[in-house]
């Protein structure tokens, strides 16, 4: 048996590695900031080894992107953390604060009528006042707080709101960006939330905590972009249970690794590195192995790849890693296109999708293959935890995620990520498109856990998609069959196979008809009669 390397030669090679990041934010990241980068920064150690400090992205100000930002009207908030969930750019937060300490801080503001709008912003939810009252606990206030540095306007967090109405969009204005800086610098002036307020069983709390707001901002990524919203819920369940410095990442080549990795701009505050598009499993078994020699089996160590690279050329090293029982975690990025590269197809797309190399022209009607299941091919492997999930399945998401980190081998979490710009529909629709994903059979949710039991049926269950037992999902109110045709009307990648007259062509209603052909397979497989 290996046996551990001792604390000092660890120290010593973490100490070989350091980068003051006091220096390079200030010499690097300010020189970019300002806009000299290019004239006045020489090339240094850091450039050569492709190293960015932890956290820079939180430097990074997108105030000048959108002419929109969200307003918070208090009155109309129920606390239910929707909207700090579903962002993708760490631009809006929740705090909730005892009444003395926030007393306190809202005292040391000077201007009376700045004091009395800062005081407004909180208000008593039965989530966090009325209920901590009634146990006699004490209540605590709530607020939520849009930084406007980090926020791109896509307007997801007005959707994630719904009929609460808590969020509008505004024009932005000299007088109201200055009020949004200074209620920011507020929410960072105030104590954290009090862990009593952190309920762990409303898994949408955690992004109270401080240890779970792991991704700060500042990424690249487009606006309301429907990955960044999964790394972002990924890193709050990890660091929420195991903290920031027990969690690794190795990402594979690809839109994640591009928006994350935008010198000197990085918006992770975990330890993490990038690989091929091909072969990150392999680099995270290496990763793996080096951990277990040197005694750190308590870290979690997660994978993060698109369908590209884990679905396609990526697909015999996750293979492999599965296999090979490896104690680690993958987060799959199924956008169902090679965003990265232009819109590609990928074998994760649906048929009749149309995009870049499967172009639907007049022989052709965009593309001819069915969708390859990652998730149901993974639960095909032995001792393997599966998950597919949303991000707009927030308790499902999250337990899948803080199951995997739990579960004594590999897992593997597949979640439906709208790519705005690929899957044709508007930014703010990230979270409303992977909800009908999982209704419409297009995308279906189960998790897969082999603790459960010795039979598949045991083992897999689909709790968390609409009418489990029929085909398809009947909304209840319109009286409307939720099905795959349904689904495709929304999105513009499937624009073509609809007729003037809106009706669906050949090729939608076979995809229609093998999207049904998996949900009955699923069906059977849980056991569904």
């Amino acid at each position: 048996m290996t046996q551990p390397i001792p604390l000092e030669a660890r120290l010593a090679d973490i100490r070989a590695n350091v980068v003051d990041i006091a220096d390079f934010n200030e010499r690097v990241v300010g020189a970019y900031n300002s806009g000299l980068a290019e004239r006045g920064l020489p090339a240094d150690e850091q450039v050569a080894r492709s190293v960015v400090p932890a956290g820079t992205g939180a430097l990074r100000d997108f105030s000048y992107i959108a002419p929109e930002i969200p307003d918070f009207i208090a009155e109309n908030c129920v606390g239910c953390m929707e909207c700090v969930t579903q962002c993708p750019d760490t631009a809006i937060l929740g705090k909730v604060a005892e009444p003395p300490a926030l007393e306190a801080q809202l005292g040391g503001v000077d201007d009376d009528s700045l004091r009395q709008r800062m005081a407004g912003m909180w208000v008593n939810t039965t989530k966090y006042f009325t209920v901590p009252e009634k146990k006699g606990q004490g209540g605590g206030k709530f607020a939520i707080f849009i930084d406007p540095t980090k926020c791109k306007g896509c307007a997801e967090c007005v959707s994630a709101c719904g009929d609460h109405d808590a969020l509008k969009m505004i024009r932005k204005t000299d007088d109201n960006m200055q009020w949004f800086k200074k209620s920011f610098q507020f929410y960072r002036s105030m104590p954290e939330t009090p862990a009593r307020f952190i309920n762990e069983k409303a898994l949408a709390d955690m992004m109270l905590a401080e240890r779970s707001l792991l991704y700060v901002g500042g990424a690249g990524s487009c606006m309301g972009c429907g990955e960044a919203t999964a790394l972002r819920m990924m890193l709050a369940a990890t660091g929420f249970m195991y903290g920031p410095e027990k969690i690794g990442i190795v990402a594979a080549t690809g839109c994640n690794t591009v928006y994350t990795s935008t010198y000197p701009y990085n918006p992770y505050a975990v330890s993490w590195t990038n690989s091929l598009f091909e072969n990150a499993p392999a680099d995270a078994m290496g990763v793996r192995a080096r951990w277990d020699q040197m005694g750190w089996r308590d870290k979690r160590l997660w994978i993060v790849g698109g369908d590209g690279a884990m679905n396609d050329i990526g697909f015999q090293s996750l293979s492999r890693m599965l296999a090979a029982g490896s104690d680690i975690k993958v987060l799959v990025l199924d956008t169902q296109v090679y965003s990265n590269t232009g819109g590609q197809t990928s074998t994760s797309s649906f048929k009749g999708q149309d995009a870049k190399m499967s172009f639907h022209g007049s022989t052709i009607p965009g593309k001819k293959e069915s969708r390859k299941e990652l998730a149901n091919i993974c639960m095909m492997h032995r001792d393997v935890y599966v998950a597919q999930t949303t991000c707009a399945h927030m308790n499902h998401f999250y337990k899948a995620v803080m199951e995997a980190n739990q579960y004594p081998g590999p897992a593997i979490v597949n979640v439906f990520t709208t790519c705005q710009p690929e899957h044709g529909v508007g930014d703010n629709m990230a979270e409303h498109q992977a909800k009908l994903a999982a209704d419409s059979r297009s995308f279906p949710v189960f998790i897969y856990d082999p603790r459960k039991g010795a039979r598949f049926r045991e083992r897999l269950s689909l709790v968390g998609n609409p009418n489990v037992k029929d085909d398809w999902y009947v909304h209840p109110k319109t009286g409307e069959q939720i099905d795959f045709v349904y689904f495709a009307r929304t999105e513009g990648r499937f624009a073509k196979h609809f007729d003037k007259d809106g009706q669906p062509s050949p090729t939608l209603l076979a995809a229609q008809a093998e999207r049904l052909e998996n949900w009955r397979m699923l069906q059977d497989l849980a056991g569904i009669k």
